[in-house]
């Protein structure tokens, strides 16, 4: 999933830009920008993308039970 061909193409996950609050990045070619914003410079960052969760294991209780 983090290395996936077609990504989303937002200021989030940029190499170019920096994150100032939830809603709101700086972008070194374009400057402050809202989080959704996008541009041609777009160059793919995979450590600032997060993983979702994976799911838990369901576990019985009366395996464990003494």
């Amino acid at each position: 999933m983090l290395f996936r061909k077609k990504i989303d193409r937002y200021c989030v996950y940029c190499a170019h830009s920096g994150k100032i609050d939830d809603d709101t990045m700086i972008c070194k070619k374009c400057g402050i920008v809202p989080s959704s914003h996008h541009c041609r410079r777009f160059r793919y960052d995979p450590l600032k993308r997060v993983p979702p969760n994976a799911p838990q294991p369901k576990q019985a209780t009366a395996d464990f039970s003494l």
